[in-house]
């Protein structure tokens, strides 16, 4: 028989033993689910993560001009999958070992890096989960601390990691993570971003979002002009804009010059490209339709939907909305632009964020009525002369239509774990099959 000191030492031992597995799980349950936000969120929207990675790009002093975008671009695709994927690895256990050390490995080159971003505070966010969940350069850095040490944990106690799935479809789970993540940011591209966290998503009313409350003072802003005449450049205020036509226009800068309180939308501002005139709170106000293509730099815009696009804009014609092509783009871009596609809309011009934000794509479509963001189309899929057989507010197009948040959730979830489900069970199936063969 055993000593009650040797049953109170087995006893102890076990509780330890069940103390660290628990907390070991919980590190590893944590990390997977934060890798695997991160990752769904970037490829949810790859344009966002791209112009981030630009923002890191500039901060560190090169020359993104210089780089060719699809390098940016196809990196961002790249760190959207190993994260998503890495998470799933993490969450269900699939290769403990090697998972919990590239996880480390990831962790311990990215707090470093939130810790000069804190420091030199270069961009305003590390743009970790896109507009999902802004952080402060300090609580990124505070996040990955708190990640970092739950990497090594998990690294000390890996033999605790428990798997979710037997080593029969641990395979089939991480090839199909990987294929679904793929085909989710492509579909993402093809169309817009499922979840759209911006200010300007399909049902926001632009008034609104540039609201502050009473008591609040806005941020001090300063937007400044540049515009070139006889190889000679000269920065104009809003309020000094040339009138003399020779004067052509290069690029706009805004600069924050006071702190304050800064609504969701604080710089959607539209003035004509003709004769400078602001245009913000006609449209904002008109209870008619209005379309804005959205480029932000028309030199880089995709031209292969043009013909359709000026066919939108004949529509627009024929039924009296207002159709304008918001840009950042130089004259000489726009006039490129004309000449290049027939362009006959007229044009206006807007901050580059601002543009960037409204819509993920590049041109976009945006549809608007009394400042409220009716639809919005990517570059791929614009309403065609089918789907334009009447007046907008007799079709589906025309009305706001918003997919509730939970329901999103549940056809993603459903589109990778439905299946995922079946390809397990037939994977199964067939492994069943094959030792039945061998017995017979």
């Amino acid at each position: 028989m055993l000593s009650s000191d040797s049953l109170n030492w087995n006893l102890e031992n076990k509780r330890i033993h069940t103390a660290l597995k628990a907390g070991v799980n919980c590190c590893r349950f944590f990390l997977g689910g934060i890798f695997i936000a991160s990752g769904f969120v970037k490829a949810n929207d790859l344009w966002g993560t791209f112009y981030k990675l630009q923002d890191y790009l500039e901060a560190a002093g090169v020359p993104v001009s210089q780089i060719p975008r699809v390098y940016p671009f196809l990196f961002a695709g790249l760190l959207a999958c190993c994260e998503f994927v890495l998470g799933i690895h993490l969450f269900f256990g699939i290769r403990r070992k090697t998972s919990a050390r590239v996880a480390l490995l990831f962790l311990s080159f990215m707090t470093p890096l939130t810790l000069w971003l804190a420091v030199a505070n270069p961009i305003a966010d590390c743009g970790c989960f896109g507009d999902a969940v802004v952080l402060s350069n300090w609580e990124t850095f505070f996040k990955n601390m708190t990640l970092l040490a739950a990497a090594g944990a998990l690294c000390w106690g890996q033999q605790y990691v428990f798997k979710l799935v037997t080593y029969k479809v641990d395979w089939l789970i991480s090839l199909y993570s990987i294929v679904y993540v793929l085909f989710f940011s492509l579909y993402c591209l093809h169309e817009l971003p499922v979840f759209d966290f911006r200010p300007y998503a399909i049902g926001a009313d632009i008034r609104k979002g540039m609201e502050v409350p009473e008591g609040k003072h806005l941020p001090v802003y300063e937007t400044t002009f540049v515009y070139a005449k006889e190889g000679r450049q000269q920065v104009f205020s809003i309020d000094q804009l040339p009138t003399d036509t020779a004067w052509t226009f290069i690029e706009s800068k805004t600069v924050q010059k006071e702190a304050g309180y800064e609504p969701p939308i604080h710089d959607f501002s539209i003035t004509l490209q003709e004769d400078g005139t602001d245009v913000t709170d006609e449209v904002l106000d008109d209870g008619n339709y209005t379309f804005l293509l959205v480029a932000p730099y028309l030199a880089q815009a995709d031209d292969s939907s043009m013909d359709l696009i000026n066919e939108i804009y004949d529509y627009s014609v024929e039924h009296g909305y207002r159709f304008l092509c918001v840009t950042a783009s130089s004259d000489e871009d726009i006039a490129q632009w004309q000449e290049n596609t027939g362009a006959e809309y007229p044009f206006a011009h807007m901050d580059d964020v601002t543009l960037k934000t409204m819509v993920r794509s590049h041109p976009g479509l945006v549809l608007l009525q009394r400042g409220v963001v009716v639809n919005k189309w990517s570059a791929d899929h614009l309403p065609d002369e089918y789907q334009l057989g009447a007046p907008l507010d007799e079709l589906p197009l025309g009305q706001v239509n918003r997919k509730s948040v939970s329901r999103k959730i549940c056809e993603v979830l459903g589109w990778f774990f439905v299946p995922l489900l079946l390809f397990s069970l037939t994977d199964l199936a067939w492994l069943a099959r094959q030792r039945k063969k061998k017995k017979e």
